[in-house]
């Protein structure tokens, strides 16, 4: 497998218009021997409702991936902001 140093940057264009961020507060997570889907979801108010916002899914192999890389993300930035703004 290649390192990532190997591999060229990639050019991301997102369109803000029509790609908005859906916050989450619940993941409902299921797999099986080909994959794993998440449902995004949202509470609904002060209820005990959640709306789906988002669904995508992923080979296990990405998933394995994925799930590596947010690890990473987190412990890099776990500490150095609070709010946007660097903490003293």
């Amino acid at each position: 497998m290649a390192d990532k140093k190997d591999k060229p940057e990639m050019a991301v264009n997102i369109n803000l218009d029509t790609t908005p961020i859906l916050y989450t507060d619940n993941v409902f997570m299921t797999a099986n021997e080909d994959g794993i889907v998440f449902n995004v979801g949202q509470k609904v108010g002060p209820s005990n409702q959640v709306r789906v916002v988002a669904r995508f899914g992923m080979s296990r192999n990405h998933a394995k991936k994925f799930l590596k890389e947010i690890n990473n993300l987190l412990a890099l930035t776990e500490g150095s902001k609070q709010t946007g703004k660097e903490k003293n």
